[in-house]
Parts: structure tokens; C-alpha cells; sequence
């Protein structure tokens, strides 16, 4: 399989900005120690997870053409996928969060395509494939839960953030992948994790981003199903991590009704929860949701959707009553009784008709910046927007006349008008005016000198959220992580030993091989006595094959191993169990 991207219709129909975070999956990359990985864990998780997880899972790997003894390529998921109206795409580890929620608006699932180590197989702080395409996609399968996947990305994407929920996304980032990495410094991982504890305790008024990631982390990621006292699991993270879904069932880890105070609940990647959210079934995830984004800004627009803007330091867009949309990097509001009365965007600005740019208004006709009053006329009841073309020509808002607009809040719009823009309802939304002045009392907002004052229509802010109106608006293909993902080193010893893992599969898998199971053995009781999972396969032919001498000598050499390395005994007594159990069993 060569490295291209294999596709699907919903892919292709991706904006620019978020085809610039996928990569293609290159299958041949993919060693025989990281296809054994992939089989250890998925035969231990199906082996223990279709007795507690919930019934979706198990149906939902049949449905999206997961299999148990090899890692998935893109092409076969996507084929499969696109049945049931969805899509994968693989990315370079951790992404920025509202670009992985824009995905899954788009019912794109993303897949970190790395592995993780066999030394980090319980669970791995680093997003990799048995996360993603064992975790996430067979959830999926379930009507229900898609949609709620559909829609939390659909409203996340538009969450505001602030300027230390990306220090943070690039944090944990830089946190994973050094963890992953082989050969590490301990001092390297240390001084990450430190800065990723600083930055957690030190989040200050935590942002929208960081409210709903905290939702996405209790019921995507870390999420059980059912009644606190017999829970299923749902969530991703818990469905892919051997250790954890074990851990999680015990009465270590508190299990709480799930609700929309979880959005208050911090995390720590990198440890074990010390408790779990559980909710009844899949529709209540959406009414939480819808709980939620009735808070948002996206919602409740208002001086404090605009205030919300101004202090993430990014680009963002306010929409008036009207439907104007202004998109920029907000700088300043001016504020009476409680409201806003005048906006400021600076640089590049675009101005929007339901989530399409209006010609003429891009950010190289607003390159300095946009500023608009809103609200109404002084002692007139009825707003601008409301007015009837004898009503506009009453109050002088006429094309080539002369006037002068004093809004509530002191500001006073005084030129002469060009033109106005009006949208589809026949609403007057937009307002040219030439040789024009635009004050605060005595703080001068416009002056005729700098050009044409373009003044937006709207008597109130009723949505306020993160990113552009038109994505087309903006040259959004400017994302460069800060860190990469580091590739496995290669030595002679290592390949020798991925060379042995190649054999046993092969032998598994009936292809023709030039060596036998014993000299398999033999080389790696010589050569890598550290290793165990390779034991645990030569234990599992062995046994199919009833060639008892050796199998005794193969679980004398695992004993070995276990008294060396206790930390991973309980791996290898898990390995054991699988195959002598499925014996008792059968």
C-alpha cells in the first residue's frame, strides 16, 4: 500500500484549512512488532470489552471493518465507513482542538496513524491508531451517538478560546509525543510535564474551549453508559487502553451521573481519572450539549460574546440582528449601560451574508481594520434595521444626502451617503457613506481622510464565536505545529527482532517461511531475552500445534521474564490467559 490519501465523498468535500492537518497513511511504515502490538491489544479488549462495554462496540467493529490480528488501513475504513455516512483521515498526532471538532462537523473521524510503543501498550498519552480507529470508529456505528459526535463538533468548532488553551494544546502536544518517543530524557519528559502541570493550574477563568473540551473528554474520550451502579464504556480512551477499562470498572474510580457541572471538571492527560461521568443513554449527551451551547457566546452573542472575542486574541466573528457577520481579530468595544454601542476590529476584516463573504468586503477592502455602532437612534424607538424605505427617507437615510446618526451611547455617524446593502428579507444591513466622521463624545472613531466608512446595520450582537463567517474570507492554511512526532530508532538489533515478529506471522498466517518456530526461539531467548510479547505469540502456535516440548521451554522463559521485568508480568499473564482460556472454553 503506497502513502496516498485514500479518500471518500465527504473528504473531498473538506474545506482547504483542514486538508492542511492530513497526511497520508503510509501502511509499509507499519513493523511487525507494531502489527503484534496492534493484535495484543485489540484481542485483550475484545476478550474483555464485550463483557463491559456497551453493545454498540462489538457490533460496530463489524460495521466499520476493524480487524482483530491487523492494523487498519485508511482505504478499507473509509470504504467501509462511508456506509454509514463517515469518513477517516489520518493526521500527525494532537491537532488543534477546534480543527478536530470542524472534522467531526463534517462526519470526518480523525486517526492519528502512528502506534503506540510495545513498552507503552497499556496506554499511551499520544493520540495513535488503536485510540482513534479502535477507540472512536466503532462507536460511531450507532446512529444515535454519530449524531451527537456530528453536532458537539459542529457547536465546538465555534467554542471561543483563549490565548493559554493553545500554550496548553501545544504543551501536551510537545508532552506526548516525548513520552512516546523512544529514548527520551527523563529530564526532557519531566521539564514538559511540568509545564503542562503549570499551565493547568493556572488556567485562570476557564475559556468555552476549554469548558467543552472538558465535555468531549467525560463522554467522548472517557465516557460510560448506563446506571451508575452497572456502567458500560463508551469513550474512546477507556475502549483502547487495556489498563484503563479494567481500572475504571472498580470501585477506585467514583462513578457521577453525567450533567452539564462535568464541563467544570478538569482532566489530566496523563494520568488514570479518579472519576467517571456515566449517562443513561446517548440522547442525554445531546441535551447536556444543548445545555451548554445555550451558554455560548455562538448563542448569546452580547457585550460579553464581543468581550469573549477580544480576549482570545483571534480570529473571530460577530453576527448583528441583521445577519451581518464582521469576522476579525476584535480589538475594542465601547460599552453604555451594560451594552455594546461600538465595535473595532484591526487588520484584515470581512463582512458576511449568512456564512458567505459580500462582494466588495473581503479583507483586502477592510485591510485596516472594521468599526460599526450598534444598536438604536437616539430617542427613536424604532431601529434602523426596522425601518421602511418612507421611513429611511424620513429620517434622511437616503442615497445622496447629507446626515447626521446619533446612536444611544454617544456615538454620532455624520456624512454623506453613498449607498446601502440589503439583505435578503429586503433589510437594510450595510451603510456607505463618504467624507464621513465617526466620535465617542470627543474621541474621534473615523475621519473622512481615511476613505470610504462602510457602517454595519444591527441593533443588538446576537451571536459571537470563533473562527471566519466564510472560511473562503481568509488564508487559513498557515498551521505549523510547533513539535512533530518522532519516529522509532533503527538499529541492527531491532530489525533483527522485528525480522523474528515477521516470521511467526508469516507461519501464523500460512505463508511460507525458511525457519522454524524453534530456531525462532532459540534466536530470541539469545538475542532479546527482554522481549515477552513475541513468547506470547510462539506460545500461542505452540499450542495450536500441540508441540508440547517447546511450549514448556517457551512459558519456563516467560516465567524468567516476568521475574526480571515484574512491571509488564501482568502483560504477559493477560497474553497466557487469552490463548489457555479460548482452550478451556473450546
Amino acid at each position: 500500500m503506497n502513502a496516498t490519501i485514500e479518500s471518500n465523498p465527504l473528504i473531498e468535500r473538506l474545506p482547504k484549512h483542514l486538508k492542511q492537518f492530513i497526511k497520508p497513511q503510509d501502511y509499509e511504515e507499519y513493523t511487525p512488532i507494531n502489527q503484534a502490538v496492534w493484535r495484543y491489544v485489540m484481542r485483550k479488549n475484545v476478550n474483555y470489552l464485550s463483557k463491559v462495554a456497551h453493545s454498540s462496540y462489538l457490533e460496530g467493529l463489524k460495521k466499520t471493518g476493524i480487524e482483530i490480528n491487523n492494523i487498519p488501513s485508511m482505504y478499507g475504513m473509509n470504504r467501509i465507513l462511508k456506509e454509514i455516512g463517515w469518513a477517516a483521515v489520518a493526521v500527525d498526532g494532537f491537532i488543534p482542538p477546534n480543527a478536530f471538532m470542524e472534522f467531526q462537523a463534517y462526519n470526518v473521524l480523525v486517526i492519528a496513524s502512528d502506534i503506540r510503543q510495545l513498552e507503552h501498550i497499556e496506554y499511551t498519552p499520544a493520540p495513535d491508531i488503536i485510540h482513534e480507529g479502535a477507540g472512536h470508529a466503532p462507536i460511531i456505528a450507532n446512529p444515535e451517538y454519530a449524531e451527537y459526535l456530528r453536532r458537539f463538533g459542529e457547536i465546538g468548532c465555534k467554542a471561543i478560546s483563549s490565548a493559554r488553551d493553545y500554550e496548553i494544546y501545544e504543551a501536551i502536544r510537545l508532552l506526548s509525543i516525548l513520552k512516546e518517543a523512544e529514548g527520551t530524557p527523563q529530564d526532557e519528559i519531566e521539564a514538559a510535564e511540568k509545564r503542562v502541570d503549570e499551565l493547568q493550574n493556572d488556567m485562570g477563568e476557564l475559556s468555552e474551549m476549554a469548558l467543552i473540551r472538558n465535555l468531549h473528554w467525560w463522554t467522548v474520550e472517557y465516557g460510560l453508559i448506563g446506571t451508575v451502579e452497572d456502567p458500560k464504556i463508551y469513550g474512546a480512551g477507556l475502549l483502547s487502553s487495556i489498563g484503563e477499562s479494567a481500572w475504571c470498572m472498580t470501585d477506585n474510580v467514583k462513578k457521577l451521573p453525567y450533567d452539564i457541572n462535568a464541563a467544570y471538571q478538569s482532566f489530566d492527560i496523563t494520568k488514570p481519572q479518579p472519576q467517571l461521568f456515566v449517562t443513561p443513554d446517548f440522547a442525554h449527551l445531546s441535551l447536556v450539549l444543548e445545555e451548554f451551547a445555550n451558554k455560548m457566546a455562538l448563542r448569546t452573542g452580547g457585550l460579553s460574546g464581543i468581550q469573549k472575542l477580544i480576549n482570545s486574541n483571534a480570529l473571530g466573528t460577530i453576527e448583528l440582528s441583521t445577519g451581518v457577520q464582521i469576522s476579525g481579530v476584535f480589538t475594542n468595544v465601547i460599552e453604555s449601560e451594560g451594552k455594546p454601542v461600538y465595535i473595532q476590529a484591526t487588520g484584515g476584516t470581512a463582512l458576511a451574508y449568512r456564512e458567505k463573504e459580500l462582494v466588495g468586503h473581503g479583507t483586502a477592502y477592510h485591510a485596516e481594520g472594521f468599526g460599526s455602532p450598534i444598536g438604536k437612534l437616539k430617542g427613536i424607538n424604532l431601529a434602523i434595521e426596522d425601518m421602511s424605505p418612507r421611513d429611511l427617507k424620513a429620517y434622511g437615510v437616503y442615497e445622496g444626502e447629507r446626515v447626521t446618526l446619533e446612536f444611544e451611547g454617544d456615538i454620532t455617524v455624520s456624512g454623506e451617503i453613498i449607498t446601502g446593502t440589503r439583505n435578503i428579507q429586503g433589510k437594510i444591513i450595510l451603510i456607505s457613506f463618504k467624507d464621513c466622521t465617526v466620535t465617542n463624545g470627543d474621541k474621534v472613531l473615523f475621519q473622512p481622510e481615511w476613505g470610504t466608512y462602510d457602517m454595519a446595520v444591527g441593533k443588538k450582537v446576537v451571536s459571537a464565536y470563533s473562527g471566519p463567517a466564510d472560511v473562503n474570507s481568509f488564508d487559513l492554511i498557515t498551521h505549523v505545529p510547533s513539535s512533530k512526532t518522532i519516529k522509532a530508532k533503527k538499529s541492527a538489533q531491532k530489525e533483527e527482532l522485528e525480522g523474528l515478529y515477521q516470521n511467526i506471522r508469516n507461519i501464523r498466517d500460512g505463508v511460507a517461511n525458511t525457519i522454524s518456530i524453534e530456531d525462532i526461539f532459540k534466536k530470541l531467548k539469545e538475542n532479546h531475552s527482554n522481549d515477552w510479547l513475541l513468547s506470547v505469540e510462539i506460545t500461542e502456535l505452540l499450542n495450536q500445534n500441540k508441540q508440547q516440548e517447546l511450549l514448556n521451554e517457551v512459558l519456563l522463559h516467560l516465567d524468567e521474564v516476568k521475574k526480571k521485568r515484574p512491571e509488564i508480568a501482568h502483560l504477559i499473564e493477560g497474553g497466557l490467559e487469552l490463548i489457555f482460556e479460548k482452550e478451556k472454553i473450546s
